[in-house]
């Protein structure tokens, strides 16, 4: 790989390709990246709804046993 950029100018290298890189793979990085996005949000969302469930049951668990033994 190295042969193939070797006479070329550096703009070539590290300005040109990842433009045409961009250009070309463009849509398939910013689907993975939306992807990517959305399940993290996702799981954002999970963890929170599960952690307020475990906080009102063990709420009302707790809120029950103390009434009960008056």
């Amino acid at each position: 790989m190295q042969e193939i950029f070797a006479g070329l100018p550096w703009w070539v290298k590290w300005v040109a390709v990842p433009i045409i890189a961009l250009f070309v793979f463009g849509s398939l990085i910013a689907t993975v990246v939306t992807i990517v996005i959305g399940l993290l949000f996702k799981l954002l969302i999970f963890v929170a709804l599960v952690g307020g469930l475990i906080y009102i049951v063990r709420k009302f668990i707790s809120g029950s046993s103390s009434r009960s033994d008056w």
